[in-house]
């Protein structure tokens, strides 16, 4: 479940990326690079309460639009671009760029399209975690930035601490068995709505909690725990040591 944290933020993305993330920080864009960007077609600004997306990430485009096919969608796999026969319309692009495409690229579809994909992934995290990083964070845990880890391995390494960080988080859902990893643990942009439990061996509950405020809370999950379920927490981080 998700809260109004990134109600606003999404229209301010939205606008801003058009406008600004043409010329990425990162300085990763096909423009850099000498090669054309395409117009942004990625879905909404994720976390919570962004909104319900006007396309489903996945969802089949029409035939016209074929040659922007999302990469990771089933319908888009089959054969692959060789690297070597990668290259923009015009223009080249940089080392770090073609690792990033290779083995990527479907048959027939415009390699700066794919890279835009990924770009628009690196924006999106960076704006995230200048407006809240536990947001950032809890938007590569719960999945709504897909194929995170991916883009910022080869376009955004800056970001690779919240992907880090992502792995160990819990999203809104019920965890047991070797999920389950003893620690304390805050919430991320919970919603009004947040609540836990952590149950031991024979379904036995240890703790429950919930938090009509909307604030951050803060949990340990112990070494006796076998299932921990969360509703309208978004996501829980992990405090201190990782291990």
């Amino acid at each position: 479940m998700r809260n109004p944290f990134l109600a606003c933020a999404a229209a301010v993305l939205t606008a801003a990326a058009l406008a600004a993330c043409g010329s990425s920080a990162d300085g990763n864009d096909p423009e850099a690079a000498g090669a054309q960007r395409p117009a942004a077609s990625g879905p909404a600004v994720p976390g919570p309460s962004a909104g319900t997306p006007t396309e489903k990430p996945h969802e089949p485009k029409e035939a016209e639009e074929t040659s922007r096919a999302d990469p990771s969608d089933p319908a888009a796999t089959g054969p692959r671009t060789p690297p070597d026969e990668i290259a923009p319309a015009t223009g080249t692009f940089t080392k770090k760029q073609k690792e990033y495409l290779a083995d990527r690229v479907p048959k027939g579809m415009d390699p700066a399209a794919v890279l835009e994909t990924g770009q628009e992934t690196c924006d999106k995290l960076r704006y995230l975690v200048r407006a809240d990083r536990d947001t950032a964070v809890g938007a590569i845990a719960t999945d709504e930035i897909p194929d995170a880890a991916d883009a910022v391995a080869g376009l955004c390494p800056q970001h690779q601490d919240l992907v880090d960080e992502a792995a160990y988080a819990y999203p809104d859902g019920a965890h047991t068995g070797k999920k389950l990893r003893p620690g304390v643990y805050r919430s991320a942009s919970p919603t009004a709505d947040c609540s836990w439990q952590i149950t031991g061996a024979g379904g036995k509950e240890l703790s429950r909690g919930s938090s009509g405020t909307g604030k951050s809370r803060k949990i340990t999950i112990p070494d006796s725990a076998r299932t921990f379920t969360s509703t309208g927490c978004y996501a829980w981080l992990p405090e201190g040591a990782k291990g």
